[in-house]
């Protein structure tokens, strides 16, 4: 008896299967013939078919397609594909619920795909997708029906392993399937290990993908496998391969008569660098002298990273792979190898360097007379600490004083003048953790942007700035070679509009017409809210209101900096873009024509995705870190501002740790309440309790869930 119940299940399961094919190849012979009809018969013959029960199945397959409006019935027995059907191609972005919306250029609404419909489509996966009609006033849905491109095939999460079987358990609220994993291939972990698994066969039967064991992280908890676990949930590696560290250790630290000859000497000229007080790769420093006409040399320069770099070779290679160094909260993962970053490359005191150089003539005002760009080198007569130089600055004695003062005052004049030419200041508050040997955080942090950071982020913007001008502002009726920006679209006028709904709640406003009218009121704004609780709240909404920088060919100007030409030139320790300003500089200043467009676009493309992965795994090691800091205070009560509203809940952000969790919905017990997206709020249907973005609220933490990088909050009984 029990074999036949399992029998007739199985049989459940392969007629479901063979519909759903089917529904899916019917729909694909109309969306491919999109002006042909056809009937039943003519279906069947294009797919082979011959017996009747499948002849009736697509009979049924037509009544569906056609009461759900991907078809319409034109006469009795012959469809046509609605005008609204198709395809499109784009990217999955999951929801918490498990559904998805496809992300694609050929329509201005995003897809909703309904989870049952994802035929295992995975967050980030590119897909085809075969649209369903349109009904009126609803978003776009579909199906998909193709999975051109994973992702990532690595999942990450912790194994559990019984007698006859494993299962992944993974990390990510974006993957919310487990993967089978077959005992055979573990490959020696153990029950409860935190592991890195492939996907290795998905068959269409089943719900669960097959894997296999490809790396064993550790013990969850420990911070070496939670740091590891992060990196390899966004795809990034966290050590080098041999080869490429072997390419690097084979590098030539001595510098050659030939590079002295070919480089301009600066070697006597007044130069230091300022960074970090726990930098290892210096990737700029500067220098100044007075000219005998009273203005002032100041270069600025820059790590000759593609000196030693050489175009395709293996170290080239892993650094357009890693596309940009990774900083964890404990950590930083290089682009290249140590010797090249911290030691080579590095502009250490008192050592010689070989740069790329880009020589401002300034006069006291800030003006500039004259630039020279071109290869050099140098040697560092001081290494400053951002704090170190402050404390000069704010009137402390010490070693070339003189110099950081006289930068100081020339950068603050460059700075009031880009305000005021329609730069937009932000200054997000960033939140750094005072961390012990064992990576366990001790204490919570800000971050200040101060005159020492000022004065170095004046000069590399003004770098950056003139060296994009030198390739891409040609005279009229030229064309400008092929180059690498880094550009920002002017903001989406609807995202401006809701921002400035929102903020009216709190007293201020801003003008979104114009685009010096709306800078210069949002620099007002962002000054007035310094130091008020909504300060964070509305930063982080200002900034979501604004277009996102990337890399392009395809010069727009940078909006936010409001600048016509703009590039990446400074950093090429730790960003391979600026590896490509660098070479594409070399050999237009060595007479060669203009590069393919397609190909480094292509390139410019994948560095804007190495970047946002990157800022990606930042953030999740920052919320890991917080989490586990606030273990300590579970069932203690906080301050905080409401920082996101969403159908699930609200995010509250603890003024005091600026550590943000969650106040689930359904822990608000004395009412329906429903989410009021306008608005951004939650609202209870009888009591008209609203909690909206920006309120002041008090909460208790109920829960730290180091494994979702998820605190859980309750309100606190007053």
């Amino acid at each position: 008896m029990k074999k036949e119940k399992k029998s007739n299940r199985s049989k459940k399961r392969n007629d479901g299967l063979t519909r759903k094919i089917m529904m899916g190849k019917i729909a694909g012979i109309f969306s491919n013939h999109p002006g042909k009809t056809f009937n039943y018969k003519q279906l069947a013959s294009k797919l082979e078919i011959k017996d009747n029960s499948q002849k009736n199945l697509i009979i049924n397959i037509l009544t569906e397609l056609r009461d759900i409006g991907s078809v319409i019935e034109i006469a009795r027995g012959k469809y046509k594909l609605a005008s609204q059907g198709g395809y499109v191609t784009g990217k999955v972005e999951l929801t918490m619920k498990g559904s998805g919306f496809i992300i694609t250029e050929e329509s201005t609404e995003d897809v909703f795909v309904n989870q049952t419909n994802l035929n295992h489509a995975l967050n980030g996966d590119i897909v085809k997708v075969y649209l369903y009609a349109k009904k009126r006033g609803k978003q776009p849905e579909g199906e998909v029906v193709e999975i051109i491109k994973r992702a990532n095939i690595n999942i990450v999460g912790v194994i559990d392993i019984s007698k006859t079987f494993a299962f992944i358990i993974a990390n990510s609220r974006q993957m919310p399937y487990d993967v089978f994993i077959p005992l055979g291939k573990i490959n020696g972990a153990q029950n409860g290990d935190k592991v890195v698994a492939k996907i290795t066969e998905w068959p269409a039967q089943y719900r669960n993908p097959f894997g296999e064991v490809v790396e064993v992280l550790g013990k969850p908890g420990e911070n070496e496998t939670e740091m590891h676990a992060i990196l390899a949930e966004f795809d990034l590696p966290y050590k080098f391969e041999a080869s490429v560290e072997q390419e690097a250790e084979r590098i030539p630290v001595e510098i050659t008569d030939a590079d002295y000859k070919a480089r301009r000497d600066f070697r006597n000229v007044t130069t230091f660098t300022i960074d970090p007080v726990d930098a290892k790769d210096f990737d700029d420093a500067l220098s100044l002298q007075k000219l005998p006409n009273g203005n002032w040399e100041i270069g600025v320069h820059i790590a000759d990273v593609t000196h030693y770099v050489k175009k395709d070779s293996v170290l080239d290679q892993e650094a357009y792979n890693r596309g940009t160094s990774v900083y964890l909260v404990d950590r930083v993962v290089p682009m290249l190898p140590k010797k090249l970053s911290n030691n080579v490359c590095s502009l250490r005191p008192n050592e010689e360097k070989l740069c790329y150089s880009i020589v401002f003539e300034m006069d006291n005002n800030g003006d500039i007379w004259d630039q020279w760009i071109g290869r050099t080198v140098i040697k560092s007569d001081k290494r400053f600490s951002y704090e170190e130089a402050q404390a000069l600055i704010e009137g402390g004695e010490g070693e070339l004083k003189n110099e950081i003062l006289i930068l100081n005052e020339l950068a603050q004049k460059i700075r009031k003048r880009r305000f005021k030419d329609g730069a937009i200041s932000f200054e997000r508050v960033e939140v750094k953790f005072n961390i012990d040997e064992t990576g366990k955080p001790l204490g919570v942090f800000f971050k200040v942007n101060k005159e020492s950071n000022q004065l170095i982020e004046e000069f590399m913007l003004l770098a950056n700035k003139h060296v994009a001008a030198f390739i891409g502002d040609v005279k009229k009726g030229e064309h400008a070679k092929t180059f690498v920006y880094r550009v920002h679209d002017k903001p989406n006028p609807d995202k401006l509009q809701i921002f400035s709904k929102f903020i009216q709640r709190f007293g201020y406003s801003i003008n979104t017409t114009g685009h010096k009218n709306i800078t210069t009121s949002i620099n007002n704004l962002l000054d007035e809210v310094q130091g008020k609780k909504e300060q964070n709240v509305i930063e982080t909404l200002a900034v979501r209101a604004m277009a996102k920088a990337v890399y392009s060919t395809k010069n727009i100007g940078h909006y936010g900096l409001s600048f016509d030409f703009y590039s990446h030139f400074t950093s090429p320790i730790r960003r391979y873009p600026d590896m490509m300003v660098h070479k594409l500089l070399t050999d237009y200043m060595n007479g060669a024509k203009s590069k393919d467009k397609e190909k480094y676009e292509k390139m410019c493309v994948y560095a804007s995705e190495m970047e946002r992965r990157a800022a990606e795994a930042e953030r999740a090691s920052i919320k890991y870190k917080q989490v586990e800091f606030m273990k300590d205070h579970v069932g203690e009560d906080f301050d905080g501002i409401i920082s996101g509203v969403t159908e699930w809940g609200f995010y509250v952000e603890l003024n005091e740790s600026k550590c943000e969790g969650l106040v689930h919905i359904r822990e608000l017990d004395d009412d329906y309440y429903f989410f009021d997206e306008d608005n951004y709020s939650i609202i209870g249907r009888k009591n008209k309790k609203t909690f909206q973005l920006g309120d002041p609220v008090r909460i208790k933490i109920v829960r730290a869930d180091l494994e979702k990088k998820q605190l859980d909050f309750t309100l606190a009984l007053s």
